[in-house]
């Protein structure tokens, strides 16, 4: 138990720091409340399966998972996706759907304004 205030993993601490610049940075508030979902407990991170993002998406969309994505159901149409993390089988499943599959931090660089995406819990 460490005791501190807020996730002990030192790659999500510098994650929520960077998120919480660039949201200041470009007046973009879904990287605040992005940083916001990801600083809470384990116990509360999201877990999102395949069919989720295949039922609340369209097709080319963007969407962010604030915890990680697993490879439950089918995905039906191309998808970017950004997550914490993946697992290898939802990871297989987004590319063979002819989707991308990016870290935050990927797409914090690639759109640091925020625009056209959707957090998926």
């Amino acid at each position: 138990m460490s005791g501190g205030k807020g996730p002990s993993n030192p790659i999500l601490r510098g994650l929520i720091r960077k998120l919480r610049r660039k949201g200041r940075e470009f007046d973009a508030n879904i990287w605040l409340d992005l940083a916001d979902r990801l600083a809470r407990s384990n116990r509360k991170r999201s877990e999102v399966n395949l069919s989720q993002l295949d039922r609340y998406t369209e097709k080319g969309e963007t969407a962010i998972v604030p915890g990680k994505v697993l490879g439950s159901g089918k995905l039906t149409h191309p998808l970017s996706v950004a997550a914490f993390s993946f697992s290898s089988r939802a990871r297989r499943r987004i590319q063979k759907a002819d989707g991308e599959t990016l870290t935050i931090t990927e797409l914090l660089d690639k759109n640091p304004d925020g625009s056209n995406m959707t957090i998926i819990e």
